[in-house]
């Protein structure tokens, strides 16, 4: 019977170091993964530690546009875990944002599909303690709402490419189911933490959501910290307009050209449009002053790269020759609209490369805050600055 014991005991022994030999190898197949944390993940970015506490590495942007850019990845990697039936002993996402000492708070789903195509991801002060980080570094967002681009695979490929069209055909995204599932987890966050301690971010077509949806908060006076990587700039929209504007460019200098019977009149009527004009003028330096406090309230990052032509267009400057030939028709906030822009220059670059989001923690980023003003960008926020229109007041009874 001692014997019978022995051997019961080997074999018990020996079933056991099978067990921690395939859990090993499980942990090295994941390690090794293209998409794991160590492989494709950020080299040189520390984890918080209690030095934080003295100067948080959350005050260099180049760090929080890395982690910001981590959190986005591990959106990317929530559905892919789900597509192929990874468990939580061998996820991948996880690690994109433990890393940083954030956790998982809500998934975002797209009910039709059951796809994931974002993320809330909140502080964790129980994990931030085990490393001696007793509170929360300066400028560290409390949540993050993480938005995913198109993944080209799998059951999503249908309702990623439907938003893709929407944008291409309309440049809106109100219309998608996703657009009203990440304006409600947007809202929840921003009243439970306070709007200053929440961010959103996307990459691509994610990107564009959060651009539409932050600025449907700040619509509301709600501003919240927004990071755009490679956000779309390409629609059919934006093409009918600028064919629209050189036209009636064209139409303009031709005009021009055609004598007028305004200038049998030039003596007269010059100075009531001089007059005219001053007033505009006059009205628009008052309203820019009474709206400045407010446009300075939302700032998004926009990341673009030039060699990706999804994004590029958010490059062209404002303020081109045509708009400024007819300046009664230049609207008082252009070049006021505020955002910052963020270019990433290499020179030519393939289409995958220039639009990838591993790009923006890459050790050799090349990148620079683009001076001039956004055509773009202007256009896209205009609706937040526009003058309102007056209301009557009500008659008096007589």
């Amino acid at each position: 019977m001692a014997k019978r014991g022995a051997e019961e005991i080997t074999k018990e022994q020996e079933e056991g170091s099978m067990v921690v030999v395939v859990e090993e190898a499980a942990e090295v197949k994941e390690e090794a993964h293209q998409y794991s944390f160590n492989m494709s993940g950020p080299r040189n970015v520390a984890k918080p530690n209690w030095r934080d506490l003295i100067n948080s590495s959350w005050k260099d942007a180049n760090y929080k546009r890395t982690v910001i850019a981590c959190f986005i990845q591990a959106a990317y990697l929530l559905e892919l875990d789900r597509q192929e039936n990874r468990t939580d002993e061998n996820a991948l996402a996880p690690k994109w944002w433990m890393a940083f000492k954030y956790k998982l708070a809500q998934t975002l789903i797209d009910e039709r599909d059951g796809s994931i195509y974002g993320a809330v991801l909140e502080w964790d002060q129980s994990a931030a303690l085990a490393d001696f980080v007793l509170i929360r570094p300066s400028g560290a967002p409390k949540a993050v709402l993480a938005l995913r681009g198109t993944i080209l695979k799998g059951p999503t490929i249908r309702r990623d490419i439907e938003d893709d069209l929407r944008f291409l055909a309309w440049e809106s995204l109100k219309g998608s189911v996703r657009f009203k599932g990440a304006l409600v987890a947007l809202k929840s966050v921003a009243e439970r933490y306070g709007s200053r301690n929440v961010c959103i971010a996307g990459h691509s077509l994610g990107a564009g959501f959060a651009l539409q949806v932050g600025k449907a908060l700040a619509k509301e006076g709600i501003y919240v910290d927004a990071h755009l990587f490679n956000p779309p700039s390409v629609s059919l929209t934006m093409s009918l307009r600028n064919i629209g504007e050189k036209a009636g460019f064209a139409w303009k200098r031709l005009k021009s050209m055609l004598p007028s019977s305004s200038e049998l009149q030039a003596s007269g009527d010059e100075g009531i449009k001089d007059n005219s004009l001053g007033l505009k003028n006059w009205l628009a330096h008052i309203y820019e002053e009474k709206t400045s406090v407010g446009l300075k309230k939302w700032v998004p990052h926009l990341y673009v790269n030039n060699s990706d032509y999804i994004c590029c267009h958010y490059t062209d400057p404002e303020g081109t020759e045509e708009k400024d030939a007819d300046k009664e028709n230049v609207s008082p906030t252009t070049g006021q609209v505020p955002a910052k822009l963020f270019v990433m220059s290499k020179g030519k670059q393939k289409f995958l490369e220039a639009h990838g989001l591993e790009q923006w923690w890459s050790d050799d980023l090349d990148l620079r805050l683009a001076l001039s003003k956004s055509k773009l960008i202007s256009r896209q926020l205009k609706s937040l600055y526009s003058l309102p229109v007056p209301q009557q007041a009500p008659a008096r009874p007589r």
